[in-house]
Parts: C-alpha cells; structure tokens; sequence
C-alpha cells in the first residue's frame, strides 16, 4: 500500500496544511518518511504525550526500520542520548543536567543580557539603519550563549557553524560530506577536550574532563559527543526561532504594542511564540519495540513513529482557536515545543532565557524594526529546525 509523503515544506508560521486535515480525520494514520518507510504519524496532543512518556517507545535510532530524517544521515555517534534508550541515556544526560538546570540558567541570564546589547550596538554603530537580523542577531546570540557555557571559542565560530550546517543539511548533503563534518566537528572538540583535561576552566567542557571521563563514568569519545551535541542544539533551534518570533510579532502589532506596555507579559508572549511556531516541524522519531494499544489504533512492534509536534500544539482539543497568535493565552503553557517524557529538551531554561531577554531588548531598542522584504519570500532552512537563513531589517 502507497501511504502520502510527510509534507516536507510548510507555510511560514503554520504547520502544513494536511497536518489539521489529517487530524481532524485520521489523527493516526500512516505516512511515508522515505524509500519504504512508512511510519505513523501522529497529530493529536493526547497520543503524542502518550507516545513521548511511552518506554514501549525507543529513540535508539540504530534500530532496524527507525524512521530517521534520511537514509542518507550516518548513524549516531558515541554521546549523541536523544538517539539513545536508558540505560545510556539516563547515564550520559545525568552528566549535563547540572549546568541546565533553572537555578543555573538564572545566574547565565545577566551574561545574554551583556551579550544582546553587545550585538545591539555591532548591529547599530556608525548610524547603520538596516542589518540581516540572523546574521547580526538570531546567530550570534545562541551560539555566544552556548559557547560561554560549554568553554567553546566564540572566535572559531565560522568553522563550526559551517559543520552544522553541512550535519543539519538532511535534505541536499551528501553523506560522505556529512560524515566528514561530523569527524571535523569532533575532532575540534576532542582537541578542545584534552586542552581542558590538562587545563581545566569553569565550563561544561572542563567539567566533562575532569568529573565524568577522569573517573570512567564516560569515555572521551561520548564527552566529545555530548559536547557536539550540546553545541549544535545550543543554538541552531533558538537561531531559527528567533527570525519567526520577530516576524510573528511584527504581524501582530496590537500585540507587540501591548508587550512594550506591559513587559512582564514577556515570558507568556515566549510560551505562546514555542506553541504557535514549533520549529522542530520534522517530527519526534520513534520506534515500537512491543505491541502498543494507543487511542484504539493498533501499533505493532517494529513500527515506526512520528510525533507531529507542530500539529499536537495546534490540536483544537487543547488549545482554544489554536492557529491564531495570542500572547495572552492562558493555556499556552501545556505546547510540547521542547518534546515530552524521558527526552524532553534538557535545554529548554536556557532557549526559554535567550528569547525572552533577546526578544524584548531587539524591541526595546529598535522601536521601529521591520522588514525590508516579504518574510513569505525569503529562503528557508533547509535543517531539520523550521526558520529562515536570512532576515533583512530596517530602522
């Protein structure tokens, strides 16, 4: 049987449209990632978190039939735990957790602060009226973040950002090209590991030398891993986040106009903002390793499955009138934009920080922002991570 494609392209800020069709219909049902794979999809809020809390579930992405993002991607290396299952995952996540913590990512916020004004006054200097807003901001801003609290130098960003990019590039990178840039990224890293080993400072990095591979707790080989890890999610999903949320707001100036009144709105603005735009729009990747019952719908071990993110947190069922734009929605709160269960994004306090301090001082500075050209326009990623490569601003 011929199942339909996963959409692969979407509207702007609103998932494809067969996501709502499908779940209003057919909210399990069957769709091909490629070549014969043909997961299911799932599109409703309830079955996702039933999926994503489900052990039953595995994320191992070595395992046969796994509906990964393409046949092309080579297999996960050694410290890569959202591809993994406990007991590997609990042990490797366990090893990072101390430095996302909230309390944690408090103490980091006066640092994105220092960091937006610095890139606020690069963006303006000289009377400069006009910038590519990812370029000058939505990059820069994560990956400084991100490289402050991992140990990573900021000034070797240009290399590394070109790494991700070919990594992330599921849909036109060759594997022979991804695979050479994951070896470049991570021997960079197991270069920067055994400097901390020797030269210990107060980051993620040192602390991975020094507290889990010196005791045996992880070989160098998944510290390296973890890093890679930590640093390409660091700041690729905020970095496509951003150029949305701008251009979300700017089409809802009445909205905007009431976040410069009231600015301890912010944070409820950021939940709505994850809810409404839900970057990750390829899917949470899974496979059943027994016979599951979910919602009436037979899942048989060894089938795959999608959990449609973007469409569970604009299900009707949860989420009152779920496709407008409303920062002063009371149920925002309950989006699985950072995933759900054992998996859930372990750096979901520092996104949530960089976007509600990075948001609200772009604004705060730039009263007049806005865009130079159709958002509508303007190229896509093409990475796994919904957003735009460019963002052209006025001011």
């Amino acid at each position: 049987m011929t199942f339909p494609p996963l959409p692969t392209e979407r509207p702007l800020l609103d998932p494809a449209p067969e996501y709502a069709k499908w779940q209003a219909a057919e909210p399990i049902r069957r769709v091909t990632v490629w070549g014969d794979n043909s997961p299911w999809l799932i599109t409703r809020h309830e079955d996702a978190r039933a999926v994503l809390d489900d052990p039953r579930f595995s994320a191992d992405a070595t395992r046969d039939g796994f509906p990964g993002l393409s046949p092309r991607v080579p297999p996960p290396g050694p410290g890569q735990f959202f591809l993994m299952d406990p007991p590997d995952h609990t042990r490797l996540r366990r090893m990072v957790v101390p430095d996302f913590t909230f309390r944690r990512i408090e103490r980091l916020r006066p640092a994105v602060a220092r960091i937006c004004a610095e890139l606020l006054d690069t963006m303006t200097a000289d009377g400069a009226t006009e910038a590519d807003l990812v370029e000058a901001y939505a990059l820069p801003q994560p990956t400084r973040v991100i490289c402050e609290l991992l140990g990573v130098p900021y000034e070797d960003h240009a290399f590394f950002q070109q790494q991700v990019r070919t990594l992330t590039a599921f849909a036109s990178a060759r594997p022979q090209d991804m695979l050479a840039a994951r070896q470049a990224l991570y021997g960079y890293l197991g270069d920067l590991l055994a400097t901390r080993t020797r030269e210990p400072a107060d980051d993620l990095i040192s602390r991975l030398a020094t507290e889990r591979v010196a005791t045996g707790e992880a070989t160098a080989e998944e510290a390296v891993g973890v890093a890679a890890l930590l640093l390409v999610a660091g700041h690729e999903t905020t970095a496509n986040m951003f150029p949305l949320a701008v251009v979300a707001l700017l089409r809802h100036p009445e909205q905007l106009a009431a976040l410069r009144a009231e600015p301890d709105r912010w944070p409820d603005a950021v939940e709505e903002l994850l809810r409404y735009l839900t970057v990750a729009h390829s899917g949470m990747r899974r496979i059943a390793t027994q016979d599951v019952d979910l919602g009436g719908t037979p899942i048989r071990a060894g089938d795959g499955v999608v959990v449609a993110l973007q469409a569970a947190n604009r299900d009707p069922g949860v989420f009152t009138d779920p496709d407008a734009f409303d920062i002063h929605r009371e149920d925002a709160s309950g989006h699985l934009a950072f995933g759900h269960g054992l998996h859930q994004c372990v750096g979901q306090s520092l996104a949530r920080a960089e976007l509600q301090i990075g948001l609200p001082a772009l604004f705060d500075r730039l009263p007049g922002l806005r865009l130079t050209e159709p958002a509508d326009t303007l190229p896509r990623s093409t990475s796994a991570i919904h957003g735009l490569r460019s963002l052209p601003v006025t001011w």
